[in-house]
């Protein structure tokens, strides 16, 4: 029997874990793997890879087709609403099955002090003068804050910018870390008021908001956006499921 053809939107930990997962239970499926791009360096997984955008719905579309591709799975940032919008439309117009993998939010836990917020012009405003915040959002989300010249915002990125940044700020480069202990020592060392955050999910970033609660800091935590259309996936045994119907 002949296996399937899955293209994996990818970018985020659990995508790596589910193409590991794929070529090691699925060995006679073709997966091709699609990264944004947006780092130098990025964790590629398992089977093909490739880089950059499609072109829309319509791109996608006739990606889909062009590599006879049998099933897609999207498991791309919670926040990349316009990526998941466009999966579930090229999905549509090629006639195949897709799944959207999407993490549980985190849930405020006792001690914190959460400021909930719908977007980033709205956690922006919620900063109090003259504050200092980390704002943990990645560097495509940044801008907004250039509209309050009174903040002192630290910054941390995975590589260095290509261009100057909106604003003064201090800069870190290096990925989250990976206890508590050393989110912590990083906060307090650069004297931070407030943690800026989306509400991701997952385990490997949530170390940062549990330093935020060992410090005593207020977390600006900027709400998903809607959840797309299904079918959903909560977990990667799900997915695995899914495959193998």
């Amino acid at each position: 029997m002949r296996g399937e053809a899955i293209l994996l939107l990818g970018g985020t930990t659990e995508a790596v874990i589910l193409a590991r997962r794929i070529a090691g239970e699925r060995p006679g499926d073709r997966l091709v793997t699609s990264l944004a791009g947006r780092t130098l360096a990025p964790d590629r997984g398992e089977g093909e890879t490739r880089t950059g955008g499609f072109g829309g719905a319509a791109g996608l579309a006739a990606f889909l087709r062009e590599e006879r591709i049998t099933r897609l799975v999207d498991a791309t940032h919670p926040f990349a609403a316009g990526i998941s919008r466009n999966a579930a439309a090229a999905a549509t117009e090629a006639g195949i099955p897709r799944i959207a993998l999407l993490r549980p939010p985190w849930m405020r836990a006792a001690g914190e002090h959460w400021i909930e917020v719908a977007c980033l012009g709205a956690a922006r405003d919620a900063l109090p003068l003259g504050a200092r915040p980390f704002l943990a959002l990645g560097r495509q989300h940044i801008a907004p804050f250039r509209h309050r010249p009174d903040l002192a915002p630290v910054l941390r990125m995975v590589d260095p910018p290509a261009e100057p940044l909106p604003f003064t700020a201090t800069l870190i480069l290096g990925k989250p870390g990976a206890s508590v202990e050393a989110e912590a020592a990083l906060l307090r060392d650069h004297a931070v008021t407030h943690l800026v955050s989306r509400n991701s999910g997952g385990t490997r970033s949530h170390a940062k908001i549990a330093a935020a609660r060992r410090l005593g800091l207020p977390v600006v935590m900027i709400a998903r956006p809607p959840e797309p259309d299904g079918p959903l996936a909560r977990g990667i045994d799900e997915v695995m499921a899914w495959l193998g119907g």
